[in-house]
């Protein structure tokens, strides 16, 4: 399965910048991209089947992480 490089705009705009086979040429490319410093701009890597189905997890809220119970 591919990893898929997205920039993430508010509100959630989606834009497919690369599909990459290799984990660490995935991640070298959203670290470079997120060097670039740009406000309000997120740059996300995932791994997916296709890039619909990678759209839809980042689509997706994630729940809070909980890191201990109370």
């Amino acid at each position: 399965m591919p990893y898929f490089v997205y920039k993430i705009t508010p509100p959630l705009e989606l834009t497919h910048i690369v599909t990459l086979e290799q984990y660490q040429e995935a991640r070298a490319q959203v670290r470079a991209l997120r060097q670039t410093g740009e406000s309000g701009v997120e740059y996300r890597m995932i791994f997916a089947n296709q890039a619909g189905e990678a759209e839809k997890l980042l689509a997706t809220p994630r729940d809070e992480r909980v890191i201990g119970e109370d």
